[in-house]
């Protein structure tokens, strides 16, 4: 279980497939802009409360290399991120799925497995970063509650058919 955090990301710009599809895409003389909602330099939206995005030139892939390298304090004490908002929630919701999976898996049959296979598949839909992950998790979450009310009454009609 895992989330793409900020690690991830620069490792994702800095590991040389970013650069080659822009050298693919662009003739020289391009200019890389970079617009991030980077939470301690952001502001707030007075009206959503979003952070608010900034721009940033290229040197930010200087710094992505910095963070990449910076992968190895990802769960440590060290982590600057990992006390965010964001970072608990995202440990909040793997402990969560895991339990729920673990605690409905003797409900497992093959009438129930299309559920199960849904309620496996829901992490995929959190995806994002910041509000916008939020609001996935808070459809997830609905969508769980859903899945998991369906499951049980089947299994308890399975139950009382077989008795």
């Amino acid at each position: 279980m895992a989330y793409k955090d900020e690690y991830e990301v620069a490792r994702l710009y800095t590991n040389g497939e970013f650069a080659a599809k822009i050298r693919q895409q662009f003739e020289d003389g391009h200019r890389l802009r970079f617009h991030l909602a980077v939470p301690l330099l952001s502001r707030r939206n007075k009206t959503s409360g979003h952070l608010e995005k900034r721009s940033y030139g290229p040197w930010m892939l200087y710094v992505f290399k910095l963070l990449a390298r910076g992968r190895r304090l990802r769960g440590t004490v060290l982590d600057p991120f990992g006390r965010t908002t964001e970072r608990r929630m995202e440990r909040t919701l793997i402990e969560s799925y895991e339990t729920s999976m673990r605690e409905n898996l003797e409900l497992l049959g093959p009438q129930t497995m299309p559920i199960f296979v849904q309620l496996a598949k829901l992490p995929e839909a959190i995806r994002g970063f910041g509000h916008v992950k939020e609001a996935n998790s808070n459809r997830a979450a609905v969508e769980q509650a859903q899945l998991l009310a369906a499951l049980r009454p089947r299994t308890q009609m399975l139950v009382t058919a077989a008795e």
